[in-house]
């Protein structure tokens, strides 16, 4: 039988507004021989039953997996990938020219603490809670008999990913199959995916829909695919017919890896360079108008709130830089991936930054992270993708 954790009296109005997460602070007492991970059953104040969810120590003490249930029910995990699988066939995604997409994220999911993504036959699982880093293996047999979905082979990466004071020491690793190549392909295009080394599970699959929009605005333009890293950006901006394109990143790995995926579609390309070399630098001393077409992607500028002040500044550097060089009649995507920074904070970010330029600048589009990324309605904190598509006069 699991433990009950009762909530102190009020503590439980978000939760009944289905909010995922319980704070430390809501919690009246914690029984005693209570483990990281363990399944809790969580009941008000008053005794009425909230659910079940998996506890850990920390700010966030449980992650509410079923409400109005006292512990999972049986085929829990594979009831929960079936659905996210029927989601993903019913958007589309699952089909021969695209392989390549997300499979569950997290509270959008409602699965807390759970990130899968899906790259041909792999699945790469990383877990954000101790609860779900002890579900692996069984979230790994549920993996590969999803009807339709094809995983032979599921690797386990979350030595980055799992609180440290947890203790778990995980260890990177296939959990059921082994490595078989590493190729994708997503919207007819081919990618080679590192999630051995690679950053994430290995490529940011929620670029996708905003790298097809970039392709349809591409031809005839001299682009620059700023913080590259395996060139997804610049991979369609050369099949929408750009006369030139270069991407940049302060890491020669990556660099290495956009070359790759260009050669692996465009065998004998000789209007892309790569080029390894820090952002800010390259943007200062290349010429102005050099480029009409301009992918600000930078990683997060600010990951926790005591960041925010600095990683808005960075923004506002960054886009202002952008606005100063880009030429006339120019289109510049910038993005944040900061899950601190708001859709408002960002937008000002970048507006200061038009502003500190002098030019007229028009918003075209208004982007967001695609329908595989999806928000739960209660739990709005899963945004995080921010991006703005601007005409520079």
């Amino acid at each position: 039988m699991q433990a009950e954790i009762k909530l102190k009296k009020g503590k439980e109005e978000s939760l009944q507004r289905r909010h995922p997460w319980i704070f430390s602070g809501a919690l009246q007492s914690v029984p005693q021989g209570i483990e990281e991970g363990d399944l809790v059953t969580v009941r008000a104040s008053d005794g009425t039953l909230i659910g079940t969810g998996h506890y850990q120590i920390g700010s966030i003490a449980v992650r509410m997996l079923a409400f109005g249930a006292e512990t999972l029910p049986e085929g829990f995990f594979a009831s929960r990938l079936s659905e996210a699988a029927a989601l993903r066939r019913a958007l589309g995604l699952i089909r021969p020219d695209n392989d390549c997409f997300r499979l569950v994220h997290g509270e959008g999911d409602f699965l807390p603490g759970l990130i899968i993504d899906i790259y041909a036959d792999t699945a790469v699982v990383q877990a954000h809670s101790p609860g779900m880093h002890f579900c692996r293996f069984q979230i790994a047999q549920a993996l590969t008999q999803i009807e339709g979905l094809g995983v032979r082979n599921v690797y386990y990466k979350s030595e980055t990913t799992l609180p440290y004071k947890a203790r778990l020491d995980p260890e990177n690793e296939y959990l059921i199959g082994s490595y078989n190549g590493s190729v994708a392909t997503e919207n007819g295009l081919q990618f080679n995916i590192d999630w051995l080394r690679g950053q994430k599970t290995g490529f940011f699959v929620d670029q996708r829909e905003n790298r097809l929009l970039l392709q349809h605005l591409a031809q005839g333009r001299k682009v620059l695919n700023m913080f590259c890293y395996t060139g997804g950006f610049s991979v369609y901006a050369l099949r929408g017919g750009a006369r030139w394109v270069d991407s940049v990143d302060s890491s020669s790995k990556a660099v290495s890896l956009t070359q790759a995926n260009v050669d692996l579609n465009f065998p004998g390309c000789n209007h892309h360079r790569a080029i390894d070399e820090d952002a800010f630098k390259f943007l200062t001393t290349m010429e102005s108008g050099e480029y009409d077409l301009i992918v600000l992607d930078p990683p997060a500028f600010a990951k926790h709130r005591k960041a925010l002040h600095n990683g808005l500044q960075g923004y506002r550097r960054l886009n202002a830089k952008a606005f100063e060089k880009i030429a006339p009649g120019g289109i510049l995507f910038t993005f944040s991936c900061s899950q601190v920074v708001t859709r408002e904070q960002f937008r000002l970010a970048v507006f200061s930054a038009a502003a500190q330029s002098g030019r007229n600048v028009r918003i075209l589009y208004q982007l967001s992270q695609p329908a595989d990324h999806p928000i739960d309605i209660c739990h709005p904190e899963g945004e995080y993708l921010k991006g703005l598509v601007l005409y520079v006069e």
